[in-house]
């Protein structure tokens, strides 16, 4: 679950991360008085979506000239002016694709007199099996550009769970970012803060690009971008009231509800798969034959026919979907119990688009005898390779 910057920031000033005074509003004539309880006499008005280049984004219904969804402002008056100009438009930034996403909040906040932009988050690194940092001295720039034609300016620092940060560790991160007093005396207080917070409200992902030295020496955390994981949720009640669905995918709100493991794409043939590395490999063969998938979507392996109902409807109910592959290896999931999840939903929502049907495993043949007698224009697979090709042909990829 994604939350939003002002969010984040609360989060981690709880645990004494170094953060800038700022108000959240979601209307315009709110942002005078919002301007006025801060120090100012500069301020920074930020879109708040769950997209990042924000800064550098623009406005669809402003124009190529206009300031983008993070802008400075000099005055209360130049606050307010931004204000009424951001909320309720449509940001698209490199995140968001063309679509965008509508502002509708603002978070305003004290400025900031930067000599150095950082970057550090925490994440975990599997090929090591801990939390790790990963720190750079290049911040406020695209982070992946960076680790590509820079490599050596990337520095991960994993974590001993047995001993959290030690003094070495955080002395081996403000060497990697360059860090000289004060802000080198603040930064192991900062790092271990960071840690214990990521540690126990159970995130995936902690970013803060950038962290920021000021021109007095100090730190402060200038951006942040805070990912929790979700099957920990239950044990947060408080980070789960965070959760803004507006932004979020209305069809991945819906599969949530059902327990099912969905992500909107950009594509055009919708899967339905059970096992998230067959789900992988389903969504590589289609991309392969020259198709788009619009969806990578798990109904795991213990999944009813009313589960695998709402599956299907989930992916009809996408106006983007023009073909539909269901690729399903039996094992624990069984392929009777897809094929008549299959059926039913088509008798509730009706087939618009060709169907492709790959089933093989625990009860293949009571599966392939349902399909059959259904009277649903069903193509038959032998495999996954056939059925990519038969999908990507039926929508006229290849």
């Amino acid at each position: 679950m994604n939350i939003h910057e002002y969010q984040a920031k609360a989060v981690l000033k709880a645990y004494g991360a170094p953060v800038a005074d700022g108000v959240a509003i979601t209307a315009a004539n709110e942002a005078e008085g919002a301007a006025r309880n801060l120090p100012g006499p500069v301020y920074v008005v930020k879109s708040q979506i769950h997209a990042g280049g924000r800064g550098k984004g623009r406005f669809k219904e402003l124009g190529e000239d206009a300031a983008g969804g993070v802008r400075l402002a000099r005055s209360v008056d130049e606050v307010a002016a931004h204000a009424a100009e951001m909320l309720g438009n449509t940001l698209v930034t490199k995140q968001t694709g063309k679509a965008g996403k509508q502002v509708n909040r603002l978070y305003i906040e004290d400025g900031a007199d930067i000599a150095r932009e950082l970057y550090l988050s925490l994440l975990i690194d599997r090929s090591v099996g801990r939390v790790a940092f990963v720190a750079s001295t290049e911040g406020g720039m695209d982070i992946e550009t960076v680790a590509a034609a820079t490599p050596e300016k990337i520095i991960n620092v994993p974590i001993d769970p047995e001993h959290a940060v030690t003094d070495a560790d955080a002395a081996a991160l403000a060497d990697a970012l360059k860090l000289e007093d004060p802000a080198r005396g603040e930064s192991a207080a900062l790092f271990k803060a960071l840690y214990q917070a990521f540690v126990e409200k159970d995130m995936s992902l902690l970013e803060i690009n950038p962290l920021v030295v000021l021109s007095d020496g100090h730190l402060r955390v200038l951006d942040a971008k805070v990912s929790f994981d979700g099957n920990a949720l239950f044990r947060h009640p408080d980070i789960a009231e965070l959760r803004d669905e507006t932004e979020e995918d209305p069809k991945e709100i819906e599969a949530s509800k059902h327990d099912l493991a969905y992500v909107a794409l950009d594509g055009t043939i919708g899967c339905m798969v059970n096992g998230a590395g067959l789900a992988m490999a389903t969504m590589d063969i289609i991309k392969l034959y020259g198709g788009e998938p619009a969806n990578f979507l798990d109904v795991g392996g213990g999944a009813s026919v009313k589960k695998v109902t709402a599956a299907f409807k989930i992916i009809t109910a996408d106006p983007n979907v023009k073909g539909i592959l269901v690729n399903i290896f039996g094992g624990i999931m069984r392929c009777d119990t897809i094929a008549e999840g299959v059926v039913t939903a088509v008798k509730e929502v009706g087939l618009k688009v060709p169907l492709v049907v790959r089933l093989e495993g625990t009860n293949v043949d009571q599966g392939k005898a349902i399909l059959n007698d259904s009277g649903l224009n069903v193509v038959a697979a032998d495999d996954l390779d056939d059925a990519a090709q038969k999908i990507v042909a039926a929508v006229g990829g290849t």
